[in-house]
């Protein structure tokens, strides 16, 4: 059996657009007619850019390869150029690659791809999802809104919900650290006591930042959050100095979570060496795909470290998640959009079954997927904007900020 194709699909995500302006989709074949798919988060580079890097992966790594042979094919792809380090934007074209392999594989063997990797270890997953808007909500009044942030949380906590997540702590800017507004502070603080207030000890807290402040501007308001216990603190400070979480981490007693924007166990292993981080976040279409993240999740074992991969993507990372999850032993939960997402679900057959908080761990061979290549062809995008993008203006100290999500329209 030997890979022979391989087909790209940027598929738009309608409005509102809860996981990212767009979705990219790999569908790869082999000589003996079966089909995998995999899912890329990388998304540094616009979708045209990244076909191109998509397709030099697959024919410079993988063109007539056994799908068996993972750990060949990324250590090619991991080398390439003499580089043996992490790199972003070909690991994420590597990770899609390789869960569509894996696909290949559990349906090559009639297997799901847990049971491949090891077996069965958890049969329900733990799930949870940010808080968005009601049908009723006025999308752009919701981010900065305590009132609607407690009703879409009183919501999802009578559907099953037992871990939400919300971030009202200002700006998504690319400008690095920043120390947070007293006014944020307080938004922080007000969103933490009404919601804690109205799920009471039904569902965790999740705090998160986007990596938005500078270290001492995170324990200033980390210290303010501790008395509503957050599950975890989420990418306190800016991903790319792995020493600052450590400090933060000293001075604060919220769990620290992070890594939705690492890749391979190169970053993960540096990062559980700080002591800083308890909760690792991986996205498998980034951080080098199921084997990689396998790799990490048992790094992390013997530092009592839990895995709670990431999801703001589409439906085949998710997909990929859940066989992940399904294997690890130090698994903490997974992230869903919503209980998966209206159009998600719709592009995979909807095969995935969420129930009261939960996820029934799929048995169908592979992914346990049915990629529906009509509604993805159907939805091309065909925007300029990235997948998520960061704003330029800075925090502001006399006026409210706005988070307005990752992805908010193009003006």
């Amino acid at each position: 059996m030997k890979l022979t194709d391989l087909e790209i699909f940027v598929v738009g995500n309608p409005p509102p657009g809860w996981g990212g302006r767009y979705f990219i989709f790999v569908k790869l074949t082999t000589d003996n007619g079966i089909t995998g798919f995999g899912e890329v988060y990388s998304a540094s580079v616009g979708p045209d850019a990244m076909r191109a890097v998509i397709n030099d992966v697959f024919s410079r790594h993988m063109l007539g390869e056994n799908p068996e042979n993972i750990e060949l094919m990324f250590r090619r792809a991991y080398s390439s150029g003499f580089t043996q380090r992490p790199d972003l934007t070909v690991m994420g074209a590597f990770s899609g690659l390789e869960i569509a392999c894996w696909d290949i594989l559990g349906k090559a063997h009639d297997r799901p791809i847990y049971a491949l990797i090891g077996g069965l270890m958890n049969e329900r997953v733990r799930a949870y999802s940010y808080l968005y808007p009601l049908p009723h909500h006025d999308i752009n009044a919701f981010w900065n809104s305590v009132d609607l942030a407690v009703e879409s949380a009183s919501q999802m906590v009578e559907q099953g919900f037992t871990a939400l997540k919300f971030d009202p702590a200002g700006p998504y800017t690319l400008r690095g650290g920043h120390q947070p507004s007293l006014s944020d502070i307080s938004q922080s603080v007000l969103f933490c006591k009404r919601i804690r207030d109205a799920v009471g000890d039904r569902a965790d807290l999740l705090f998160g930042t986007h990596g938005q402040f500078t270290t001492s501007g995170a324990i200033r308001l980390a210290r303010q959050l501790e008395p509503f216990d957050p599950l975890w603190f989420e990418e306190p400070c800016p991903p790319d100095n792995f020493l600052e979480f450590e400090k933060i981490a000293r001075q604060c007693r919220i769990p620290i979570a992070t890594g939705e924007r690492l890749t391979t166990k190169a970053e993960f292993s540096a990062l559980l060496r700080t002591g800083g981080v308890s909760i690792l976040q991986p996205a498998l279409g980034r951080s080098g795909g199921i084997l990689e993240t396998k790799k990490i999740a048992a790094i992390a074992e013997p530092f009592n470290a839990q895995v709670a991969p990431h999801l703001y993507a589409g439906p085949v990372e998710w997909a990929a998640n859940i066989q992940l999850a399904a294997n690890i032993p130090n698994l903490l939960m997974v992230e869903t959009i919503q209980t998966g997402g209206e159009f998600h679900r719709q592009l995979i057959g909807d095969t995935i079954r969420w129930d009261a908080g939960y996820i029934d761990v799929p048995t169908a061979p592979g992914l346990g997927i049915e990629f529906n290549e009509s509604l993805a062809l159907a939805h091309p995008w065909d925007g300029q904007g990235l997948h998520l993008e960061m704003q330029e203006a800075p925090c502001r100290y006399n006026s409210e900020n706005q988070f307005l999500g990752g992805a908010p329209p193009i003006k």
